[in-house]
């Protein structure tokens, strides 16, 4: 799961250099929707869907789309290695979001673990500057912090229902939601979209965020859901921030700055000292 979304940062960066950002998200999600339907309506002795569950699942495609689409747009005006380093920090905002609903209790590790990742986070997006306007990466980095709030938000209540329905049942309801959500939007950006100016390269990293970025790695991210606590299961992204460094520096040319090392290890040692602490 966390190769397949390291990744995704590459397939972004370049189908972002081919078709802009809004356009990108809205397809995506409308795209990953088309994809899974097949594999959800062909499969033998499939889940079906209870109508008392249409309107939550329905809700959690909601946080699929701010999540996917602000993480879309955000890596627009951010770094592949600041993304990844802030998407790194989804387990403690798991825990916050998971404390505010009394279902977990903040430990003094879990605390301190806390208060290191944020402070990872504070370096990151202030490492040029406060300014909106000209700070190259600030604007992407809050938006793909709310994105990342908002995958948290969604692994803690879709605990519920990753119990009730199989992972491939669980994924194509949200994914259809969400593309219904985003279907005006895709059919705007569709009708003026200069589509001979979209390269191969483009439609590839497009096919890779959809196939295999939202159908196969959240399939699997689901899966997992069913038999791990929501703050574990966004833990095994531990990994997927080295990931994507090495990727981005070797295919990208993004290398690593001294905010990102600095920033992304507290991160990281953050996100493990609260981890730590929920055993």
């Amino acid at each position: 799961m966390f190769v397949l979304w390291s990744f995704n940062y590459l397939a972004g960066k370049i189908a972002l250099r081919h078709m802009e950002a809004f356009t990108l998200a809205a397809f995506r999600i409308d795209l990953a929707a088309l994809v899974i339907l097949p594999f959800y309506l062909f499969r033998r002795n499939r889940t079906s869907l209870r109508v008392r569950d249409i309107g939550t699942l329905s809700y959690l495609g909601f946080f699929l789309v701010i999540n996917q689409s602000f993480f879309t747009v955000g890596l627009a005006y951010t770094t592949s290695g600041h993304s990844a380093m802030i998407l790194a920090t989804g387990p403690i905002i798991v825990l916050l979001f998971a404390r505010a609903l009394k279902l977990e209790a903040l430990t003094p590790g879990k605390i301190l673990g806390m208060a290191i990742a944020f402070t990872g986070v504070t370096i990151l997006a202030t490492e040029q500057g406060l300014n909106l306007r000209h700070s190259a990466t600030l604007t992407g980095d809050l938006l793909t912090l709310l994105g990342t709030s908002s995958f948290s938000v969604y692994a803690v209540l879709g605990k519920k229902f990753a119990r009730q329905y199989d992972s491939l049942t669980m994924n194509t309801f949200n994914l259809l939601a969400g593309a219904l959500l985003l279907l005006p939007l895709c059919i705007q950006r569709a009708v003026h979209l200069d589509w001979g100016s979209v390269g191969w390269a483009g439609w590839a990293g497009l096919f890779y965020m959809a196939a295999l970025s939202s159908v196969a790695a959240y399939t699997l991210f689901y899966w997992v859901l069913r038999y791990m606590e929501a703050s574990r299961v966004a833990a095994v992204n531990y990994l997927q921030p080295i990931g994507a460094i090495l990727v981005a520096a070797a295919f990208l040319g993004e290398m690593p700055t001294r905010n990102l090392l600095l920033g992304g290890g507290l991160i990281l040692l953050g996100v493990y000292l609260a981890e730590r602490g929920t055993g």
